[in-house]
């Protein structure tokens, strides 16, 4: 399936692989998605005149906003650049600069396109690269087969063969490495300022040269990896790659921008210092959001058709807080919910980096089998749930911490010596969380 032409049905489904409920706001970055398509279909004239359905977002930390947005620039391979809004100041304060978001974006873009042309070319990379390592190698393979009549095309085969089937990794092989000349460095004038001219033309000369060549011993996997890379290099436009990444910046980069919540004005409406600053952050903000035109080190770049998700908290603010201008360019707003324990125990088991998962294959490194009960899969989640609803609210992020508290012994003692199977159940997680619940109880009492 081509992602670029997913249904917005598709795009959802493809985001629940990864993150559980938040049904509204996958909805919604979905259509967004999908209208790019459509729009990509439309005449010139009429293209131009469709800019993207911007989108904010507000819900607490950890229930999924920061995944949304990451795993969709991922679905549609779209450049992508995730930048927290309290990283800048207003315009004359020490801070970074807004238009630097669009330079990272750009950056995004070209290493995205340098990587997709250069798996493009990675099988004629790697068959010129298997080729000159078998040559390497062949002077080796004829004195061991002196008293064989095989022919040099038939050893080169042979040769071949192996290292395609990686018998050969390990065996060492002498490459010739060329190092850079170095730059040409006009010498000061001495007492009497004179210059030496014939030394500058000598190292001109040298320079021309191409600098030296050395024989270095390596393996032959790192010199595949290094003829490979000296290979893609040579088959690959640079500047083709940069026109096409500023392209798809242009076009289809997604811009998440973080913490928006942090520049709004307090609700009880003061104007202190601290505000006026939150207001011009907002206002530096707006013309890269209306649509501007940015110069970067490759060129320049239109914003009016990049996607923004702005998101936050929200929690002493409110998304009416924003300066009028800024909430007009994110029309479509959606409210995150709270995480359930029902959440929690479907994050722990279901999808496809689901967190128990991560910890049973980390801990498989160290051949231990790790398995959990379905009662203490409950109770892990109901321990996270009431922990966030006691104390701050860090969403899945909670299930982290219980879980490094749960399975600490575990991660200490394994040894990847001794093959071990640990059975988790209810029994097992109340015991070693017992400090933990107690901590939670003794809160309830203090007022």
């Amino acid at each position: 399936m081509d992602n670029n032409v997913m249904t917005p049905k598709q795009i959802v489904a493809e985001l629940d692989r990864y993150i559980i409920g938040q049904h509204d706001a996958k909805v919604a970055v979905a259509i967004a998605l999908r209208n790019r398509y459509r729009r990509s279909k439309l005449s010139d004239e009429m293209r131009e005149e469709i800019t993207p359905k911007n989108i904010i977002m507000k819900g607490p930390t950890g229930v999924g906003k920061t995944e949304i947005a990451r795993r969709l620039a991922k679905v549609v391979k779209a450049p992508f650049v995730k930048v927290e809004a309290t990283k800048f100041t207003e315009v004359g304060y020490v801070g970074r600069d807004v238009e630097s978001i669009i330079r990272d974006l750009v950056e995004s873009s070209i290493r995205m396109v340098r990587d997709e042309k250069y798996k493009e070319v990675l099988p004629r990379a790697t068959e010129i690269a298997e080729d000159q390592i078998a040559n390497l190698l062949l002077p080796e393979r004829k004195k061991a087969s002196d008293a064989s009549e095989k022919s040099d095309a038939e050893l080169k085969e042979e040769l071949l063969r192996e290292l395609r089937a990686g018998h050969l990794e390990t065996v060492n092989v002498k490459v010739q490495m060329h190092t850079q000349p170095k730059p040409i460095q006009i010498p000061l004038g001495g007492a009497d300022n004179s210059i030496n001219l014939g030394n500058i033309f000598s190292d001109m000369r040298k320079s021309m040269a191409g600098g030296t060549v050395k024989l270095r011993t390596m393996t032959v996997k790192q010199a595949r990896d290094m003829m490979v890379a000296a290979e893609s290099e040579k088959m690959v436009d640079e500047d083709a790659i940069t026109q096409e990444a500023l392209q798809r910046a242009e076009q289809d980069g997604v811009v998440f921008l973080d913490e928006i919540d942090k520049i709004a004005n307090d609700s009880a409406g003061a104007h202190h210092g601290q505000d006026v600053s939150r207001e011009g952050v907002q206002r530096d903000i707006l013309p890269i959001v209306e649509g501007s035109t940015v110069q970067t080190k490759h060129g320049t770049i239109r914003t009016d058709f990049i996607l923004f998700i702005a998101a936050g908290a929200f929690h002493i603010s409110r998304m009416e807080d924003l300066i009028p201008e800024l909430q007009g360019r994110f029309p479509i707003r959606v409210e995150l919910d709270n995480l359930t324990k029902e959440d929690f125990v479907k994050i722990l088991t279901e999808p496809d980096n689901a967190v128990l998962k991560q910890y049973k294959e980390l801990l498989a490194v160290d051949g231990v089998k790790l398995s959990f009960t379905d009662n203490a899969i409950d109770e892990i989640a109901r321990v996270a749930f009431e922990e966030n609803e006691n104390s701050e609210n860090l969403g899945a992020r909670r299930l982290h911490a219980v879980l490094e508290a749960l399975l600490k012994d575990v991660l200490y003692e394994a040894d990847d010596n001794v093959t071990k199977e640990i059975d988790i159940d209810k029994a097992y997680v109340e015991k070693h969380l017992a400090s933990t619940l107690k901590e939670r109880n003794l809160r309830k009492y203090i007022i």
